[in-house]
């Protein structure tokens, strides 16, 4: 039997967590765990703390998942808004075949990490990833910390049918309907106001009644721990970043360039806010650091740290995951190419007629592989992009420190028939290489792009242009 991990790591430290703990039927639980994972048997709640045997691939990955026509695309959104709420989240252990918590505890040999292959996600799982604002007052890994407003707000789908790991930045501002509210407010509010059942409900309603298996929240203090224990993460400040809060003791105080920030300053790089922009430029940074920790996790020199990290994730992560599950995903992570992890933007659109120009508006038009691809869920009433490639906008960025490739590029593009053509702001770290980034999600379509350059790599990420479909980031390699 299997007891949910934040009860083995972090009992009592949230009441929406206690509500999938009671007791279930022994043969249900062999019914319902077979939903998401085949095993050979089960997993005492003792495997938690052997997790300091766990690969640093392994940790990569539960960490990452751990440490943005016409009509019928605004109906969808407007109806998401008014839609019953579903997720699975709030759903008791009885319900859904779990073991309670007296269920049996049997010794587990460590050759089960031998045995690892046999654990298998067998559907695809939506899992809510919350970074939770400080609560003043509170102590931080205390129940009462993760009582906060959700400063970063993610949706991961592990999808075994396809291979891929898929994270859906949701914007802090995203407007919301949350139940017995006369008012719409923002979806950083969730949490606030009903904990990860009421998170997860109303992204769920947000995002078309999308399924949400499993929620993980992260303390304050998360983030700033893992990066320190990681010996520092490498990534790129584009610009200076300078902010003084006196009231909340906050300051951040980042120069431009590569660096190799500590926990203190990953807090800074991912929480500084431009004034005028809204969220979208931070959730930018959310998923650079991401990339970062993806590189960082992937060095030799972690493996001596597993277990302060694996000490780190009880402390400072909340989650409803079973051990089971865990298992299924160390599996599932070892066997997928790196480049099958992508990354996007919830779409939508700042409304210059809302009181708060900063809330954010969604907007599903021409979304329906978007929503499909990052949620599970399909809509026959939405239309999808049909646009032909040269049809779509592609921002081209310099960053050969060679000035005359913008316009080159620009001409070049232009005389093979693309028409949404522009230029933006040199990227101020010079690359060797060509990337394409793929703003939306369109992997296929930056494929396609990469094929006719004759060049370039893609990565699939929101760290493009805002306004882009395809941003070309022009290397040296260009001639």
């Amino acid at each position: 039997m299997v007891k949910q991990v934040a009860q083995i790591k972090n009992q009592g430290k949230s009441q929406q967590a206690q509500k999938s703990t009671d007791e279930a039927n022994p043969q249900q639980q062999a019914n319902v765990s077979s939903q998401f994972v085949e095993s050979v048997g089960s997993i005492p709640s003792q495997l938690y703390q052997r997790l300091g045997l766990a690969m640093p691939r392994w940790l990569f990955w539960l960490l990452t998942i751990v440490v943005g026509i016409t009509l019928s695309g605004l109906l969808v959104s407007t109806l998401a808004l008014w839609t019953p709420l579903w997720s699975d989240i709030d759903r008791t252990d009885e319900e859904l075949g779990m073991g309670g918590p007296d269920a049996e505890k049997t010794p587990l040999p460590g050759e089960i990490w031998s045995n690892i292959s046999q654990y298998k996600l067998t559907r695809p799982m939506n899992i809510l990833i919350m970074g939770i604002e400080p609560v003043r007052g509170k102590v931080d890994g205390s129940p009462e910390s993760y009582a906060g407003s959700s400063d970063t707000m993610l949706l991961v789908r592990l999808n075994p049918e396809n291979n891929t790991i898929r994270v859906l930045s949701i914007p802090r501002d995203t407007m919301i309907a949350i139940p017995e509210s006369k008012e719409l407010t923002k979806v950083s509010q969730a949490n606030a106001q009903g904990g990860p059942v009421l998170a997860a409900r109303v992204v769920s309603r947000t995002l078309s009644n999308a399924p949400i298996d499993r929620y993980i929240r992260i303390s304050t203090s998360g983030l700033r721990q893992l990066v320190d224990q990681l010996g520092g993460v490498e990534v790129f400040v584009p610009k200076p970043m300078e902010y003084k809060d006196s009231a909340g003791k906050f300051s951040i105080n980042l120069v431009s360039g590569w660096q190799t920030l500590n926990g203190e300053q990953a807090e800074q790089f991912v929480r500084y806010r431009e004034a005028n922009t809204g969220d979208l430029p931070r959730v930018q940074r959310q998923q650079a650091l991401l990339m970062g920790l993806r590189e960082r996790l992937f060095s030799p020199t972690v493996l001596p740290r597993l277990p302060q990290l694996v000490h780190i994730m009880g402390k400072y992560f909340d989650t409803n995951l079973k051990v089971e599950e865990m298992m299924a995903l160390v599996n599932f992570s070892l066997n997928m190419e790196r480049d099958n992890f992508q990354m996007t933007m919830l779409p939508g659109i700042f409304s210059r007629l809302s009181a708060d120009p900063d809330s954010y508006w969604l907007n599903l038009t021409g979304k329906v592989d978007l929503l499909n691809n990052y949620t599970g869920v399909s809509i026959g009433g939405l239309k999808p992009d049909t646009r032909s490639l040269p049809s779509l906008k592609i921002a081209i960025q310099n960053a050969s420190n060679q000035p005359q490739l913008t316009d080159k590029v620009i001409n070049s593009l232009k005389s093979k028939g693309f028409k949404n053509v522009y230029a933006i702001s040199d990227w101020p770290d010079g690359r060797s290489e060509t990337k394409i980034i793929a703003q939306k999600g369109n992997r296929q379509a930056a494929e396609q792009l990469q094929k006719i350059l004759g060049l370039g790599t893609i990565e699939v990420s929101a760290t493009g242009d805002l306004e882009s479909d395809l941003t070309i980031r022009i290397g040296k390699d260009w001639k």
